[in-house]
């Protein structure tokens, strides 16, 4: 096939479009559409005339080449539908590394007792304002911050608790869910 200057082309392994603006014997020039000028031999090109492209070979439709030439979008997982007017739930992470910047001179009980105040004061806000459900990601670790949570959480009357969502949070976390009177 014999490209002439002006033609507009596409590269056939590449997703490049432009406008030939010299040829060489073997050797065509494209300028593309982001400003460079590529040299290509005939063979790598197609020519976009009208509806369809034009090939060494034959004609072949517009439709089939651009499909190849297409870059896959990434395919999207949908984890838990929700409504728009839902609220997302609050959580709050009890790592010691999330509540505090340096927690070097702190023993192991320091560090609990900041988690379980932490975690008290979520409580105690959610009550106060009404809030139907909060999480605690509290870790696996060894279970002492979820022994002392759950000791907190059976303090109070009007709150139940269960294990967090095992998919999203793994084993480790805690939902609390507060019981509200009308």
């Amino acid at each position: 096939m014999m490209f002439s200057k002006g033609d507009k082309v596409t590269v056939l392994d590449d997703a490049m479009d432009g406008i030939v603006v010299a040829t060489n014997g073997d050797q065509i020039t494209v300028l593309t559409t982001d400003g460079f000028e590529i040299k290509f031999a005939p063979k790598e090109l197609l020519k976009i005339s009208g509806d369809e492209m034009k090939m060494g070979l034959g004609t072949t439709p517009v439709s089939l080449i651009l499909q190849e030439k297409e870059i896959p979008k990434p395919r999207s997982f949908v984890k838990e539908k929700k409504s728009k007017k839902e609220i997302p739930v609050p959580e709050f992470d009890l790592h010691i590394e999330k509540l505090v910047k340096n927690f070097r001179g702190m023993n192991n009980y320091d560090i609990l007792t900041l988690q379980t105040e932490t975690a008290q004061r979520h409580i105690e806000f959610a009550i106060r304002n009404r809030i139907p459900k909060i999480v605690f990601i509290h870790g696996v670790g060894e279970g002492v911050l979820k022994a002392e949570l759950d000791f907190l959480l059976g303090r109070y009357d009007q709150v139940s608790f269960k294990d967090g969502n095992y998919q999203k949070y793994g084993s480790g976390a805690t939902e609390v869910y507060f019981k509200q009177n009308v």
